[in-house]
């Protein structure tokens, strides 16, 4: 009597046929698994980007209405205007046409605005941007000590910088920029649209983080 085992035809390849099986499986398991980590991972990215979207649009909201607050008398009397977070004073209320003196009136609004500005600067890790624009009307026949209006709007954007620092605004907290007669807010073809793009706006801005070295 043999104690050989005979095996039966094609069970050998059977065992192979279920090996490979296997292995596909597994691959196919671990691919599934990556592709599941990847989609968690992009909803958990996604989810990160709103939830830091939400955050800027609350703190971009609060810091509106608290500019809004600290604003609210001249505001009410209709003497500046809110716009994204930009202070808009008309140029006429300042300065008379073509100058960079300030009339007694813009004076007036100017010491207005120091304490709210100084108070929402105290609790806020912001500048002030004090920028001037003029309409597209040549100055230089008008008045010759500006070369152009680019001048004349650095020269009325320095005028308001400088009462704002004689009435309490730290100096490191607000500079002058000047943009002449670009980015009007109104047509240059009317006087009345002219005299809308003669303005100084005072605009809050994020404080650089970035030290000189």
């Amino acid at each position: 009597m043999s104690d050989e085992i005979e095996f039966e035809p094609g069970a050998e390849s059977g065992a192979t046929t279920w090996a490979a099986f296997g292995d596909l499986m597994s691959v196919l398991l671990g691919a599934f698994v990556l592709i599941l980590a990847s989609v968690i991972g992009i909803q958990l990215l996604l989810h990160n980007r709103l939830d830091q979207e939400v955050k800027q649009r609350q703190a971009d909201a609060a810091r509106l209405k608290t500019l809004e607050q600290a604003l609210a008398a001249p505001l009410a009397a209709g003497r500046v205007t809110l716009v994204d977070g930009r202070i808009g004073i008309s140029g006429s209320v300042l300065f008379a046409l073509n100058s960079d003196q300030l009339q007694p009136e813009g004076r007036d609004l100017l010491q207005s605005l120091a304490a709210p500005l100084r108070g929402y600067l105290s609790a806020r890790d912001e500048i002030l941007m004090v920028s001037g624009f003029t309409d597209n009307q040549p100055v230089r026949v008008a008045n010759a000590r500006f070369a152009d209006n680019l001048e004349l709007s650095a020269a009325r954007a320095l005028t308001v910088t400088r009462a704002l620092i004689a009435d309490g605004v730290p100096a490191p907290s607000v500079f002058a920029a000047a943009f002449g007669a670009e980015q009007p807010v109104s047509s240059n073809d009317s006087a009345a649209g002219r005299a809308k793009n003669r303005r100084v706006e005072i605009a809050p801005i994020p404080r650089s983080k970035t030290g000189a070295h």
